[in-house]
């Protein structure tokens, strides 16, 4: 036997076809042959098929459970509205346009929706067919219900799909890492190259594509956002403490201030985490903000020590602060998610926007701040409702016999790119023609012994739903026409036409979908993840200028209004980026390091640039004097320029080398001020050093090391390797 047949997908896919197979035909063949209900039986047989197969619900063997047990009332108001419009053509339309876009939009409410969206539309599909029967709608609806009900036990008792670990969990056991190298820190440890790779390497765990789709927290409530909020700034933590340990190590006794604050961030790293796994309380954020304040305030305080004002302490110090405000960020966010916490003093409206608004505000925020032509999502529910539309406008228009195939196809095949609409349809079509083939041969040779049909329909339709989804499509459209022509020739009696009318629907919904995926947006999220990627990037252009004007310049309102705005707008265009990724990696796309532009660093870069724009503007310590600001803006229009011109993403990327800040503008600056400049210097480079992967490098690659002039050594690095 092959090493990979009980591979865990195949082993997946068996269980989930038992599961289906068993709640599927245990309605069928009671409705049917008990209780002489053949409408009843339809139902009952196809529910457990939308909500089971066609509908991929992530999770456990609970979690798919809860998730049926809630979609059930959807699914009866779609069957009954689907009876209802079924009266005309024109109004099945109609409502399949509305319903089509709707049902689908619902995806961006996180995986669960969008896992149980396909399984939806079947509902209204299989109810606004001819014959116009609103007589039956009672009969439909209690094979709804029983197909959902033997669906929702058999995901809890037989072969139940384990569960996941939580995306908390992740966080936790990062944590714990986090506050062991905080420690270490704290006490001279530094310069471990080893060690700094596997800081970089939990945080990698922490990435959404790195997680089972039911344990990503990708919904739209107070708790998803403020774990994605936790998890995004654990991995900053992570990449932060890695980048400290690979500069040389600070002695214990260099500065006592930054071992307190580690210590303060490895507790709260430590609690945070143990809050996460539940053994015990949401810590408040109050000690470690008090300790990041007296810090800010030793910071700025005049010295008359040398080794007080050198640029390496100075920059050890923005590191170790860094890393302060990233943990803060942490212990708040998952305040926010857990804790329930609402608002405090200390949580920044900017940052933790979500957490006053009510659930039904963040819902109807996701919505609207999908409802663009730039959104995937919103593209996907137009291309979905227009492909439906169009099929049931053709079924209806033509009179197909079982039209409801037609649908099923466009459903079942459609793709979000022309490309791997027409790979898939190909398949498909060839799948179908030799299903179709082998259903004529048992129509014709069982002819009408429905006993025979009876007995087949239970291997084929296990075979089919574990295979199918394994093999591809052509192996799921054509065993799944075994199982259909078995289970249509048990209801009324049938011939080896049944298999001809099968192979011609399937094949008509395969052109409408074809179609459909040639001319709504045939490129899927590629294109689209360009354009907004450079969108994001323009945004951050233009955040980064506001940004360190604010900083370094005198105050201004207006220029301080227009910094807000375009804060706002960074987060929005991020968000919409994020989405065409998620997209674009589910179509095969390539991740980091997989040639081309490394999406993942530009957003990453958008994510560092709005943490920045957040963080230092409250570590100021007033105006900068006339040499820093020059040299501030020279940095800043480097950076700017290079942003603007990696909008176009060239071949080859962009490199940027913003000017380092010369020591003699570091001594001559006042002593307050001198921080803020180090840390204005830090915020750029990191920024350049992401800039520099997107062009297709590491998106966790460190910045160039740093000496004590401010200089780059990456030069010199690049030299001494040329010459080995």
């Amino acid at each position: 036997m092959p090493q990979g047949f009980f591979s865990p997908a195949r082993v997946r896919a068996a269980r989930q076809a038992a599961r289906v197979t068993a709640a599927s035909l245990i309605g069928f063949y009671t409705a049917l042959y008990a209780l002489d209900q053949p409408v009843v039986a339809v139902y009952a047989l196809f529910t457990p098929i939308a909500l089971g197969v066609l509908s991929p619900v992530p999770g456990s063997g609970r979690q798919r459970a809860r998730t049926v047990l809630l979609v059930l009332p959807v699914a009866v108001a779609l069957t009954a509205l689907g009876t209802t419009l079924a009266v005309t053509t024109a109004s099945a339309v109609a409502g399949m346009l509305v319903i089509g876009f709707t049902v689908s939009f619902a995806a961006a409410y996180g995986p669960a929706p969008a896992g149980v969206v396909p399984g939806l539309l079947l509902f209204y599909v299989l109810a606004c067919f001819p014959p116009y029967a609103p007589q039956t709608l009672p009969e439909r609806l209690y094979g709804l219900l029983a197909g959902g009900v033997l669906l929702i036990v058999c995901e809890r008792v037989l072969l139940p799909a384990p569960s996941s670990p939580p995306y908390r969990a992740r966080i936790a056991s990062a944590l714990d890492l986090a506050a062991e190298a905080a420690l270490s820190v704290a006490q001279g440890h530094g310069d471990d190259r080893e060690r700094a790779r596997h800081l970089r390497d939990e945080g990698r765990a922490l990435r959404f594509s790195q997680v089972p789709p039911a344990s990503r927290p990708t919904g739209a409530g107070r708790t998803a956002r403020g774990l994605a909020h936790a998890g995004s700034a654990t991995r900053r933590v992570l990449d932060q403490l890695a980048r400290t340990f690979e500069k040389p190590a600070p002695q214990p006794g260099d500065d006592p201030h930054c071992a307190t604050l580690l210590r303060e961030v490895a507790a709260a790293c430590a609690a945070t985490a143990d809050a996460l796994r539940g053994t015990r309380a949401v810590p408040g954020q109050e000690m470690l903000e008090e300790e990041v304040a007296d810090f800010v305030a030793v910071r700025g305080r005049p010295s008359e020590d040398r080794a007080e004002a050198s640029p390496r302490l100075l920059r050890h110090r923005t590191d170790v602060l860094t890393v302060a405000a990233s943990a803060l960020t942490v212990q708040t966010a998952v305040t926010v998610a857990i804790g329930g916490r609402r608002s405090s003093p200390g949580m920044p409206h900017d940052q933790f926007w979500y957490a006053e608004p009510s659930t039904p505000r963040l819902l109807t925020l996701r919505l609207t701040g999908n409802l663009t032509l730039r959104s995937v999502l919103f593209q996907n529910a137009v291309r979905t409702a227009l492909g439906l539309g169009a099929a049931r406008l053709v079924a209806g228009t033509l009179d197909l016999s079982h039209g409801f195939w037609v649908l099923l196809a466009v459903l079942t095949l459609g793709r979000t790119t022309a490309g791997a609409t027409w790979s898939t349809v190909r398949s498909a079509a060839v799948g179908t023609l030799l299903g179709a083939l082998a259903a004529g041969v048992l129509l014709f040779g069982a002819g009408s012994a429905t006993v025979v049909y009876a007995v087949v329909l239970v291997p084929a339709m296990f075979v089919a739903f574990a295979v199918g989804p394994i093999a591809g499509p052509a192996w799921a459209q054509g065993l799944f026409t075994l199982v259909v022509s078995a289970a249509f020739s048990q209801l009324t009696p049938a011939t080896w036409r049944l298999a001809e009318v099968r192979l011609l629907d399937v094949l008509t919904g395969c052109t409408i979908g074809l179609l459909c995926g040639v001319l709504a947006w045939p490129a899927g999220a590629r294109a689209e993840l360009r354009r907004s990627a450079a969108e994001l990037l323009r945004a951050v252009s233009r955040l980064v200028a506001l940004t360190t004007a604010d900083l370094v310049d005198a105050p201004d309102e207006a220029r301080g209004d227009a910094t807000e705005e375009a804060l706002r707008l960074a987060r929005h265009r991020l968000r919409i980026a994020e989405g065409a990724y998620a997209q674009y990696r589910t179509e095969g796309g390539r991740g980091p390091g997989g040639g081309g532009p490394d999406w993942l660093a530009a957003l990453n870069c958008g994510s560092h640039a709005m943490a920045g724009a957040h963080w230092l503007p409250r570590l100021d310590h007033g105006p900068a004097p006339p040499d820093a600001v020059r040299w501030a803006r020279e940095s800043v229009a480097r950076l700017t320029t290079a942003l603007d011109r990696a909008a176009a993403f060239p071949p080859g990327g962009v490199h940027v080398r913003t000017p380092p800040l010369p020591t003699e503008v570091i001594s001559k600056a006042p002593p307050p001020v001198r921080p803020s400049l180090v840390d204005i210097d830090g915020w750029l480079r990191n920024l350049a050093a992401d800039l520099t992967t997107v062009g297709g490098g590491d998106a966790d690659e460190p910045p160039p090391p740093v000496r004590d002039d401010g200089r780059d050594t990456r030069r010199t690095q690049s030299r001494s390797r040329d010459l080995r």
